[in-house]
């Protein structure tokens, strides 16, 4: 594991920063610490627009190989691109779910077709990509989705039908991947195909959920006889376990640095406000703040030990299985400190709609965080029986 960077790498982290500080300027400015989690709702076209702009200064894909038109950075340096987009206050990334999931996915297991067809939209932050995995009966559990494929042989294309739900992003993204059943009588997690579909046809309706923060950042997706063409099957039919447990190694990848370093900017405000009013007066609440700047350096390590062993595939070494528990439970405190640190006052709202201050909304959205991309109970059972070997929970 490494925990310094080379004097090449060091030289790299100015280039990165400095490009930054030069861009995100003007009509971009105003972007700054906004689109992360909670707040994803905020301004989307300036932020497609952003995305353009990282893509003109070659900054999108940058762990993609050359030949895809990446810059084929080292892990050392993709950690740094990402501390630094972090550390400056850039936004949330309209582009995240393609440059960071089906990019990499496709690379992995794509054909030659599939990548010259969406790897050029994907690089230059024009197509954008959202998430097909959860439904109403599947969200933690994912080898119980009911979403159906079949292939019709007169029309020549796979015909989909289904509910996905929570799918961030989902009305303003061109395309989904979606896991769907090919094999009608499989269970768990044979007979799983892995499809690329466009949003904008008929058959797919896109419904926002209206979350606790009163914004609606995240949506249910209906299928109803959607198409894709008959290539646009990422692998063989049953092959989709596969290639999305592919995927979720690499949604815990290098990027879970930034994802690091816009918590520290979080940490940060917390603190700020702390001596602001007072309350780091209070000996229990240095004691939880010393308490969260712990945490988030025991997650740095845990992660640099993770990305240590990559392999390019996706493959999840034992240490990547208590990262969405550490982190989620981590992120859940912060808020609750948050609100701590703000008083009693900052629970109490006009009616809706709310205008919420940054860190109302963080303890309101960190609610979620033990529960979405899998609940910590099953991060706890994944922990037991795929890094532990203990048996499998009974199924009553």
């Amino acid at each position: 594991m490494k925990l310094q960077f080379s004097e090449k790498d060091e030289a790299f982290r100015k280039e990165i920063a400095g490009w930054l500080a030069d861009n995100l300027t003007g009509e971009f400015a105003q972007l700054k610490f906004r689109g992360g989690p909670g707040d994803e709702h905020m301004f989307p076209e300036e932020r497609k627009r952003w995305e353009q702009k990282l893509a003109e200064g070659g900054w999108t894909c940058v762990g993609w190989p050359t030949e895809y038109g990446g810059r084929g950075l080292s892990i050392e340096q993709q950690v740094i691109f990402y501390e630094e987009y972090a550390r400056a206050g850039a936004p949330g990334r309209m582009g995240h779910i393609g440059d960071g999931l089906t990019g990499p996915t496709l690379i992995a297991f794509g054909s030659e077709a599939q990548k010259a067809k969406y790897l050029p939209g994907i690089l230059a932050g024009t197509e954008f990509w959202c998430q097909g995995y959860s439904e109403p009966g599947a969200g933690s559990d994912l080898a119980n989705v009911k979403t159906k494929a079949r292939f019709d042989e007169a029309k020549g294309k796979w015909v989909i039908n289904g509910q996905k739900v929570w799918t961030s992003l989902a009305h303003e993204s061109e395309y989904c991947f979606v896991i769907a059943r090919t094999d009608p009588d499989s269970k768990a997690h044979k007979g799983l195909g892995f499809f690329l579909v466009k949003m904008d046809q008929p058959g797919v309706t896109v419904r926002p959920i209206e979350q606790i923060t009163g914004t609606s950042e995240f949506n249910e997706v209906f299928f109803d006889d959607a198409e894709c063409d008959a290539d646009d099957i990422v692998g063989e039919p049953g092959d989709g376990w596969k290639v999305a447990m592919g995927l979720l190694g690499f949604e815990r990848g290098v990027s879970t640095l930034g994802q690091q370093m816009a918590f520290q900017n979080e940490l940060n405000e917390v603190v700020k406000l702390a001596r602001e009013n007072g309350a780091a007066n209070d000996p229990q609440i240095r004691q939880r703040i010393a308490q969260a700047h712990i945490g988030l350096k025991i997650m740095r390590y845990n992660s640099m030990r993770m990305l240590s062993g990559d392999k390019g595939d996706g493959s999840l070494q034992k240490e990547a299985l208590i990262y969405k528990l550490y982190w989620a439970s981590w992120h859940r405190d912060l808020g609750e400190l948050a609100v701590d640190i703000m008083g009693p006052e900052a629970t109490i709202l006009p009616e809706a709609p709310y205008e919420l201050n940054r860190l109302q909304s963080l303890f309101l959205f960190t609610r979620s965080d033990t529960i979405y991309g899998g609940t910590n109970q099953i991060q706890r059972n994944i922990i037991a029986e795929r890094g532990l070997g203990m048996p499998k929970e009974p199924k009553w």
